[in-house]
């Protein structure tokens, strides 16, 4: 049995939280929202997740050190934008050789930090002297379905292949298959960058566009993702693996998937603000743009797909005028 620490009340956090309690290990859930935290602790069950009735044995906490202090592991759950300042509160009470692994996807716009660049970082501002193992968790995992025990697979990614180990062996008989990978930073490119593909082919949707159009943004899509990821020396096959290939297929074609819902509704006509209210949670597609862009100038890598998602979202162009662009493209080879 392992002590568990879960940084953030959203889905993913509450789906991580329901496997790993049921799998016998001692879980602690704390979020900046304390009604959040007032509502689980007398009801068991999560509003964005109805009908799943969480154990009795998580215990939910108000107290940031409490969900920190003398565990093995702290799962980071928050969203991207709050990754930086969430941990300058849990960094005092991080432990030496504590595991932190990171579930959110995204980077920082200001450092092109991927998320778990910016734990460390932080880390190392709060408390230089202690040593903290990060690792990226990371795969095509809808918090819908793992909240069911639904078949699942996933990539723990760390330098340190024996720590990237003992998050998978966490996970063991559950509903989660955990592979290992050392690409950290390709995982988190992956992450953050597949939720501007699902953006466009939410868009397409729609529009009322139809498979081949989405077959086409997912494709090339992962292209424009994996050129940037190598050029910034990751591994190919990190980019064809779960964490890429397997998690854009799920986010940019899943019912479940708010980056794709938000995208429909912007292809509907709705605006990117209209969009994110009606989905009612964070979509980090918009959040990743300001990075993406960044990083493909700094690289040199043309980005086509990513440039007309942005277009649209902030810089009011038409979606069916940047799908019409992107198909006058001058012709290439693959």
């Amino acid at each position: 049995m392992s002590k568990v620490g879960i940084i953030g009340a959203g889905t993913w956090g509450i789906a991580l939280a329901r496997v790993l309690a049921n799998a016998k290990n001692e879980v602690t859930v704390w979020s900046a929202i304390t009604s959040e935290i007032d509502e689980l602790a007398s009801t068991n069950c999560h509003p964005k997740l109805p009908g799943v009735i969480l154990p009795d044995n998580i215990c939910y906490t108000k107290e940031i050190e409490y969900v920190c202090r003398e565990k093995d592991f702290l799962i980071m759950a928050v969203p991207s934008v709050f990754v930086r300042s969430t941990v300058a509160l849990a960094a005092p009470y991080i432990d030496e050789n504590q595991i932190v692994v990171d579930v959110a996807k995204g980077m920082e716009p200001e450092t092109l930090y991927t998320m778990s660049e910016v734990i460390l970082d932080e880390l190392k501002t709060v408390c230089p002297e202690k040593h903290i193992h990060i690792v990226a968790f990371s795969g095509p995992t809808h918090a819908e379905e793992v909240s069911r025990d639904m078949p699942t697979t996933i990539v723990a990614a760390c330098r340190d292949m024996s720590i990237a180990e003992r998050v998978q062996e966490l996970f063991e008989d559950t509903c989660m298959r955990v592979y290992t990978n050392y690409d950290i930073k390709g995982v988190e490119i992956c992450g953050a960058l597949k939720n501007v593909i699902a953006l466009a082919t939410g868009v397409a949707t729609g529009l009322g566009l139809g498979d081949n159009t989405k077959a086409a943004l997912i494709t090339r899509g992962l292209n424009e993702i994996s050129r940037l990821g190598i050029s910034m020396g990751c591994n190919l096959t990190t980019f064809v693996g779960l964490a890429g290939m397997g998690d854009l297929i799920v986010t940019a074609t899943s019912e479940h998937s708010r980056n794709n819902r938000a995208g429909q509704l912007i292809g509907q006509g709705y605006s990117a603000g209209e969009a994110i209210k009606k989905v009612g949670m964070v979509v980090e597609g918009i959040n990743a743009l300001p990075a993406a862009l960044q990083l493909a100038q700094k690289h040199q890598i043309d980005m086509p797909i990513v440039k007309a998602i942005d277009a649209i979202v902030n810089n009011g162009k038409k979606p069916d005028e940047a799908v019409r662009e992107l198909m006058a493209r001058k012709q290439r080879s693959e």
